[in-house]
């Protein structure tokens, strides 16, 4: 009987809204990164590093349970080896602040983190939002006054500044919503004020407006905005205390040169904010405008079950600033090897290999020429790589312990050799160019 020919297996493709970042683009990523790790270093932030996956509950109990994220955009499984609930971690506070608690990680200290993660949403993918998206997270736990509030705003236009953005690109919008009780006296007279207005409100806002009214003020609905405008205003219930610290984060970000709009209806998309909430916001991307958001959390250690500490932070979107950073022609620049080798005969390949590791050791980067070719081939090569400049094994030049070395950027620099002996020192200078 003749052998059947073996059928032909469909590609696969990515999750849709999960997607792949190849090269070049990947280098952009790693400049954008590079940056923010310079960053948390001058502000003396340390890394930390938490699971993708978390326990369902975190987020329910750390979220809030009427948040659009916890009914609607959370990626929850059921563990099929002991039946425990989980999700894919959909923001990264909650799961910071449970490994603070879990370790006790503040016990002998206040501490200052950030953390460069993965988070997953199941809503419709947009512009700067996929279901898989790539955040910068920073926290600063422990610290209960309004100098580490300021401190965090300040951190991030730094940041904003070294990524080639002004104050034309992205504006900050600050407001307060205060303590527990003031929040609970305005969200009675907000509820009251929606009642009385019920039959303008849409499918969204009469689902929220017994279990978290101040939701409402955050809609995007076009036909609610004249309503919104007129609905009770939190500052009118906000005490001397509250006022106090928004005055003190106030002061030091107008000491500061820090340009600022006071958004009373600023409220943030999650339930354990307090106090401070801020967002910077652009024009340059359409209705998705927000590229950093954060504010004061205090109360998020008690709900999940650790002792009262006082927190503050923000998250930026990694996508989204990098599609504004293209939107205002910000140039990022293109990571190019220093050195592209050229091996036009087998035999030299050994040498050339030798004296690659010698240059890398140096601390010069080097990309080797594989797979054969003609010399114009490779040379055609070394130039679309960006190298500055190509080092060409030729077995005429080998036999003599030498290597030609070509000047890639400055057409008119003349081809010469140097002993292979000197490879190291040449290096040296280049380091030092």
């Amino acid at each position: 009987m003749a052998e059947q020919p073996a059928k032909k297996l469909e590609p696969l493709h990515a999750v849709k809204g999960m997607n792949d970042i190849l090269p070049p683009d990947s280098a952009r990523w790693e400049w954008f990164e590079a940056k923010v790790r310079a960053l948390m270093a001058r502000y003396g932030y340390a890394n930390v590093r938490t699971p993708i996956v978390e326990p369902t509950p975190l987020f329910v109990r750390g979220l809030g349970e009427v948040t659009d994220i916890v009914e609607k955009e959370m990626y929850s499984f059921e563990d099929a080896m002991n039946g425990d609930r989980l999700t894919l971690r959909p923001e990264a506070t909650a799961g910071i602040v449970r490994a603070m608690i879990e370790h006790n990680a503040l016990y002998n200290g206040p501490l200052r983190l950030w953390s460069n993660v993965s988070v997953f949403r199941h809503e419709r993918p947009q512009k700067g939002r996929s279901r898989q998206f790539h955040q910068i997270d920073v926290e600063a736990l422990g610290f209960a006054g309004p100098d580490v509030d300021a401190e965090q705003i300040l951190m991030c236009r730094a940041l904003l500044r070294d990524l080639g953005l002004t104050d034309s690109d992205v504006r900050l919008e600050l407001n307060s919503l205060g303590q527990p009780a003031e929040r609970m006296a305005h969200r009675a007279a907000l509820i009251a004020y929606f009642e009385a207005h019920a039959d303008r409100l849409d499918e969204d806002a009469r689902r929220r407006l017994h279990s978290n009214p101040l939701r409402i003020l955050d809609t995007k609905n076009p036909s609610m905005q004249t309503l919104v405008e007129a609905a009770p205003k939190l500052i009118d219930f906000l005490g001397a205390a509250s006022l106090a610290h928004l005055q003190a984060v106030r002061d030091i970000l107008d000491a500061a040169g820090v340009v600022y709009r006071i958004n009373p209806r600023l409220v943030r998309g999650l339930d354990y904010y307090n106090l401070t909430v801020f967002e910077w916001i652009t024009e340059r991307l359409g209705s998705q405008g927000t590229v950093c958001g954060g504010g004061r959390y205090d109360g998020l250690f008690e709900q999940l079950g650790g002792k009262p500490t006082p927190a503050v932070g923000w998250g930026m979107g990694v996508e989204r600033m990098l599609l504004l950073l293209d939107a205002v022609g910000v140039a990022i620049p293109v990571t190019a090897p220093d050195v592209y080798a050229i091996v036009p005969a087998a035999g030299s390949l050994t040498v050339a290999m030798a004296y690659c590791e010698v240059l890398r050791g140096a601390g010069v980067s080097v990309l080797m020429h594989a797979g054969g070719h003609s010399m114009k081939a490779q040379f055609k090569r070394a130039d679309a790589s960006g190298a500055r400049f190509a080092l060409v094994f030729g077995p005429d030049e080998v036999a003599r312990g030498e290597v030609a070395l070509k000047a890639l950027r400055d057409p008119a620099a003349p081809q010469r050799t140097l002993p292979l002996a000197g490879v190291a020192e040449w290096a040296a200078s280049l380091r030092t160019a």
